[in-house]
């Protein structure tokens, strides 16, 4: 399971670690259909430089995510088509970046999950070097290195890597909840009414 595409919405994990470790509203898919889900491989990069970026690339194993604490800053992008070709080619499942990309249009036609604040024109220096798979804040949430990242149309998550399977395993009870849920109350007017009265009380 934990190799596989992202396997519940990040609302549904979200509610399983009641409501904790969702990154910043504003780092979104760069398209809708976008989803991840995959250990998390760290860089902390100063801004407007992604001479780490590469470093992390040429680090990672397969199925990682790449994750850049790029300092919300988004004068200058961390990644353009270019880099972000070389991350799909090595095998890294996407990247969630605190920061902008540039190529957003060459970039989408790689078809691969890319999360950002947005995109911008001006390319990064190599100037200044950070560190990688070191702890980081992307997104106002602080991520160890393996901790689990998802990723869907909602925003993107962390999971700690030591409670990966007991958040999956509330996730899927909290989603089968809400469907018994549905199936309940979605029937009529009538039955709407009810749970609102009873829910009220």
């Amino acid at each position: 399971m934990l190799n596989e595409q992202l396997p519940l919405s990040t609302a549904n994990l979200s509610d399983a670690m009641e409501g904790a470790n969702h990154l910043d509203f504003s780092i979104k898919p760069l398209q809708r259909h976008y989803k991840l889900f995959g250990p998390a491989l760290t860089v902390d990069t100063p801004a407007g430089n992604n001479y780490s970026v590469l470093e992390a690339i040429r680090l990672a194993e397969p199925g990682s995510v790449l994750v850049i604490d790029g300092k919300s800053y988004c004068n200058r992008a961390l990644a353009g088509d270019f880099v972000v070709a070389m991350a799909k080619l090595v095998g890294i499942s996407g990247i969630v970046l605190d920061g902008v990309i540039r190529d957003q249009e060459d970039i989408e036609k790689l078809n691969f999950p890319v999360f950002c604040k947005g995109s911008t024109i001006a390319a990064s220096s190599k100037k200044e070097k950070g560190t990688v798979n070191e702890i980081i804040s992307c997104g106002g949430v602080k991520i160890h290195p393996g901790d689990f990242i998802a990723g869907d149309d909602g925003g993107v998550i962390v999971i700690p890597k030591e409670e990966v399977e007991e958040v999956l395993a509330k996730a899927r009870e909290k989603w089968q909840k809400d469907k018994d849920r549905e199936n309940e109350v979605l029937v009529s007017k009538e039955t709407v009414y009810t749970y609102l009265d009873n829910a009220l009380k």
